[in-house]
């Protein structure tokens, strides 16, 4: 393996070996779905340096952590402590007073979580623990290394079972568990990583209480991954023009329209802000105001 020097520093650059497989392209589902999503935002967010500044958290973001960590705290408790009552205080601990309209409407909405939390914990085996919460899951197919962090890994009956959990306003639909990429991949990572079958995924609501999910094939979660591969592909010519051309590159289009208004980068671009006057920090405690794109939690 011999050394050239770019033509642009002067610095010797390294060469692979002739025959090499060239190198995995490392993404998380969201990264993949950014791209597709808003070759722009995916842009700014993981590729410039220095990173434009992104606008402050919003409301929902702050009421969905909560809820999130106040669940995952949960099962460290002591066994005499794990009741749904306890939710009540590890929302109260874990709650992040930003993005609200002001004091009231933070306190009311935490008032909110509290109950949501308290209401969706009555449901739950406290003495049934999860095989994971927030674990970290990985796989590696063709040249994708793919990494990501579920909520909670779920054993019933000797199968493995992918939950999400959503915290967002707007109810459910019915594809939702179906068509979701992240569920599928996740599940993928989970098969590969604990080398036993786990096809089925579900969204957990915890507003509603309500449940939706899907049992995959062996064949609809290798067409996800297909998916996804064929995604990183696109994002690996993407990253390798920037580094090239940098903001010159084509590659990186705006797609304006509705969820401009939400873009937390928005201020650096020019053509999504002609897609109208940007939402509040709290607009998407509305479930009315929110394309469902734009729900994050």
């Amino acid at each position: 393996m011999s050394q050239v020097s770019d033509v642009g520093t002067g610095r010797p650059v390294q060469q692979e070996f002739a025959g090499m497989p060239p190198k995995l392209y490392a993404a998380s589902p969201s990264r993949l779905l950014a791209l597709v999503d808003c070759p722009r935002r995916y842009r700014m967010q993981y590729l410039d340096k220095p990173r434009p500044e992104a606008r402050a958290q919003r409301a929902h973001t702050s009421f969905g952590l909560a809820v999130h960590n106040a669940l995952r705290d949960w099962w460290d408790l002591p066994r005499d402590r794990r009741t749904a009552s306890a939710g009540r205080e590890l929302v109260r601990h874990s709650w992040i007073d930003v993005g609200f309209r002001d004091a009231d409407q933070s306190l009311a909405w935490r008032k909110r979580a509290q109950e949501h939390v308290v209401d969706y914990l009555g449901r739950v085996d406290p003495d049934d623990p999860p095989r994971g919460i927030e674990r970290t899951v990985s796989f590696i197919s063709g040249t994708l290394r793919l990494t990501g962090r579920i909520d909670r890994l779920d054993e019933r009956d000797r199968e493995l079972v992918v939950v999400d959990y959503k915290t967002s306003q707007r109810p459910l639909g019915e594809d939702d568990a179906r068509t979701s990429l992240p569920l599928a991949l996740y599940a993928a990572a989970v098969w590969k990583m604990f080398r036993h079958p786990c096809l089925r995924v579900e969204l957990h609501h915890v507003p509603s209480g309500e449940i939706v999910s899907h049992t995959h094939t062996p064949e609809s979660l290798t067409r996800k991954v297909d998916e996804a591969k064929s995604i990183a592909q696109d994002a690996r010519r993407a990253d390798a023009d920037f580094a090239e051309r940098g903001v010159e590159s084509t590659l990186f289009p705006p797609v304006v329209g509705p969820l401009c208004t939400w873009c937390d980068f928005r201020a650096h671009c020019p053509e999504g802000q002609t897609a109208g006057p940007e939402k509040s920090g709290w607009a998407a405690l509305e479930p009315s105001e929110v394309p469902r794109a734009a729900e994050v939690d």
